[in-house]
């Protein structure tokens, strides 16, 4: 028999390692002192421990590990080796996402050479039950009308507040007459009308990004989204959504906070 430290030694692996299987039932010594409390190993157990170690190589967990060390089918281990093999292609998937990502930033670094001015964050957007107005609007001026219209409705409805606000922008293209825009506001228990729809956004991946500052210069962020867009693989896919964090009536307030957030998804190769 061998002692603990001894056994660790042997097999690389250290002797937390071999306290912590021994606690999870996965690689027992096969004699432990009762006067002293050592642990003793024999070297026949170093094939389990090598099957120990190779699963945990594969990515499966210590817990996974103990059900594939007990007498299961072997259809049962290939569905386990499946799961795993899936969760590791997403991984891949994922990581080489994000290595297009440090690609791009680095580029537009080495372009700029400077910070850019806007950080995009890839965000799943939860669903949310919003009372809308969408309208064919002559011009922009328009805008504030309509969300004025929608707080009234709200407010004879009972609605005080609201923890999102947002136009959404439908049309594919940037115009500047005949613009198809809805606001937005999340509610609860709220009645919809000839004028007022209730329904529910849809959760969906979105590129965003924060502007600090003044509505007359938003189109700085609508600037960058695309080029961020373009360079990390993906592409617009649907109506782009303005939500007001900090907002209001005027135009050319600097201390407003908006979120311009642009659905995407990836480009065919």
């Amino acid at each position: 028999m061998l002692k603990i430290g001894d056994f660790s030694k042997l097999s690389h692996v250290s002797i937390k390692a071999l306290r912590l299987y021994d606690q999870m039932g996965l690689l027992k010594p096969v004699h432990i002192d009762r006067f002293t409390g050592y642990r003793y190993y024999s070297a026949h157990q170093l094939p389990r421990l090598n099957r120990i170690l190779a699963l945990k190589d594969l990515g499966l967990s210590l817990e996974q590990i103990a059900k594939l060390l007990d007498e299961i089918s072997p259809a049962q281990i290939q569905g386990m080796l499946r799961l795993k093999q899936a969760e590791l292609q997403q991984l891949v998937v994922e990581e080489q996402a994000r290595l297009q990502r440090v690609a791009a930033r680095l580029q537009q670094i080495e372009q700029e050479n400077k910070m850019p001015e806007y950080d995009v964050v890839l965000k799943t957007v939860a669903p949310i039950k919003v009372a809308a107005i969408r309208e064919i609007i002559p011009s922009f001026q328009v805008v504030a009308q309509l969300c004025d219209e929608l707080l009234e409705y709200l407010q004879r409805q009972g609605v005080k507040g609201s923890s999102y606000f947002a136009g959404i922008w439908h049309d594919t293209a940037y115009k500047n007459t005949d613009i198809d825009w809805e606001v937005a506001i999340s509610v609860e228990e709220v009645c919809s009308s000839d004028r007022i729809k209730v329904y529910e956004l849809p959760c969906i991946e979105m590129a965003c990004v924060v502007h600090n500052g003044s509505y007359n210069t938003i189109n700085r962020a609508y600037a960058a989204l695309p080029v961020w867009i373009e360079a990390n693989g993906y592409k617009i896919a649907g109506s782009n959504r303005e939500v007001y964090i900090v907002g209001g009536d005027r135009q050319d307030d600097e201390s407003y906070v908006t979120e311009v957030q642009f659905p995407l998804e990836l480009r065919n190769c």
